[in-house]
């Protein structure tokens, strides 16, 4: 078990050593993977996010496909097609670039919304359906996308229950002065990509999935847990709480950040350390405002166990 952490940290390691100055959100981003959820990174163009998810298939070891969504992408384009073999002639199923452990799909909400729909059994059910007949996606899955703010033109707002496929959204932001200032000097931080070597496999990462699932989680942090979640609905600030799927998705995560840190059970901290990136996309507030502050002031009127 320390082995493996001991190269989940040092995947992650290699990861900073490229995406600079953001470490909780490569946290984050590694944490939803050993999870086995889906992330949604929301943030301007040129902020390292192509970078950040290139760098984690590298180190991880994983099968790596990069989907660019436009407005006339279809979704064969994504799924793949049946297609006529005149040789052979038979239909044969020629998968599509979702058929890969980790798929970037780039500016996701400048598709339509039945392409960005096609996207919901895979999100879900690891599996895609053509012409009647299911095809299993590789394991481990794993889709990241990335989506500019709405306010920007030609983007179609992801619908409710697309968001909440995504175990976690997360924002990286422009950099502190010291990590631009580093990477200014460094240069084009794509060019560091293909020094990194893999840390994982997909064998190892199953095994660290597995590890971080068992991880105990006693009595009274599900009592907390249960308080966050009736706070969120009786609290009046959002137009709808936290469902008990979210409650579900917040325990895979906090069980993650738990095994990062080495430990073999769930804390407090541990909860609220991924709450926001949980919560804050799957919580609509009733006038429209941010989230985040009001995610805070939620945590703090809950007591802790």
């Amino acid at each position: 078990m320390t082995e493996l952490r001991k190269d989940f940290s040092e995947a992650m390691q290699a990861v900073n050593g490229v995406v600079l100055g953001k470490k909780k959100q490569v946290r984050l981003a590694f944490a939803a993977l050993l999870a086995g959820g889906h992330l949604l990174i929301e943030d301007l163009p040129g902020v390292g996010k192509t970078v950040l998810v290139q760098a984690l298939a590298k180190v991880c070891g994983l099968t790596f496909q990069r989907l660019q969504f436009t407005s006339d992408l279809l979704p064969a384009d994504i799924i793949g097609a049946v297609v006529y073999e005149r040789q052979k002639e038979l239909f044969t199923f020629r998968p599509g670039p979702l058929f890969a452990q980790l798929v970037l799909a780039d500016e996701v909400n400048r598709a339509t919304p039945r392409t960005q729909s096609a996207l919901l059994e895979a999100l879900e059910e690891h599996r895609v359906t053509v012409d009647g007949q299911t095809y299993d996606l590789p394991e481990p899955f794993f889709v990241i996308a990335t989506q500019n703010p709405a306010h920007q033109i030609g983007t179609y707002p992801l619908p409710e229950s697309q968001l909440d496929r995504f175990l976690m959204r997360l924002e990286l932001g422009y950099p502190d002065p010291k990590a631009e200032r580093d990477l200014l000097a460094g240069g084009d931080r794509r060019l560091l990509l293909k020094d990194l070597l893999p840390r994982l496999n997909s064998t190892s990462l199953s095994q660290c999935r597995q590890q971080a699932a068992r991880l105990h989680v006693a009595g009274p942090l599900l009592d907390y847990l249960q308080e966050l979640l009736k706070s969120s609905r009786e609290c009046g600030t959002f137009q709808r709480g936290l469902s008990p799927r979210a409650g579900l998705a917040l325990l895979a995560a906090a069980r993650a950040w738990a095994w990062l840190d080495g430990v073999d059970f769930v804390r407090p901290e541990d909860l609220q350390a991924v709450f926001s990136a949980v919560a804050a996309h799957r919580l609509e507030t009733a006038d429209g405002s941010a989230s985040a502050p009001l995610l805070k002031q939620l945590l703090a009127s809950v007591p802790l166990p």
